[in-house]
């Protein structure tokens, strides 16, 4: 591990530690050194240290356990992967919210309990329909309700994956209400709920998937004219 430059020791220490996370020093489980280990290793203080480690906490790399001691979660450079995924074409991009979508609706209609389509319902009536003076909050209601139908899958995989590419998913909400694609109405929204508190996985699933098809269809023909 490279001692920390002396611009800005908690910067550099922060790449510093997450440089050897990456690189597999410790895996995921693995208690890294402690805090005097660590401060000696890259020529800083202990309390620069405590400062790189918040960081990489809250950056989901590691976690600390009272008494126990700190350690790797993740050895995912989830910053580079967000790149990466920005970097992938628009198709793409809503192929996979759909497939994600298509799939926990599937698995909400036989998992969800009463009170998640109250819950549904109450976000859509939240949501209402689109006024440009309030475009940013309307793109977060929006988006709250996908994230509420997702949830409703109960598969906590679904919720993170769909949380990660959450970034790419305002993305296309915003260019739906913008008019660069098309959105589907409240009629449309409803119909999911609708799908979903019938029961039926496979009703969910399709009802879904005709959802999303206008915005990869108008993709297709955007991307061949």
């Amino acid at each position: 591990m490279q001692p920390a430059a002396r611009t800005n020791l908690a910067e550099t220490a922060v790449n510093n530690i997450r440089a050897e996370i990456i690189a597999d020093r410790w895996k995921v489980g693995d208690r890294i050194p402690n805090e005097a280990t660590l401060a000696d290793m890259l020529g800083v203080s202990r309390g620069t240290v405590r400062e790189a480690v918040r960081v990489l906490v809250a950056q989901g790399y590691l976690e600390t356990r009272q008494g126990s001691g700190t350690y790797v979660l993740s050895v995912i450079d989830t910053d580079e992967s967000l790149l990466r995924m920005r970097r992938t074409g628009l198709r793409d991009q809503v192929e996979t919210r759909c497939a994600l979508e298509v799939e926990a609706a599937r698995l909400a209609a036989a998992r969800h309990r009463p009170e998640t389509i109250a819950h549904l319902r109450q976000l859509l009536a939240d949501r209402g329909e689109y006024d440009p003076a309030d475009h940013d909050r309307y793109v977060q209601r929006d988006l709250a309700f996908h994230k509420a139908v997702v949830a409703a899958s109960n598969n906590l995989a679904f919720v993170e994956v769909y949380e990660f590419f959450s970034a790419s998913i305002q993305e296309v909400i915003k260019a739906t209400v913008t008019g660069e694609l098309p959105e589907p109405d409240m009629a449309a929204h409803l119909s999911i709920v609708d799908a979903i508190a019938s029961g039926d996985p496979d009703l969910a699933a399709s009802t879904t998937r005709a959802f999303m098809a206008p915005i990869l269809d108008e993709i297709d023909r955007l991307l061949a004219s």
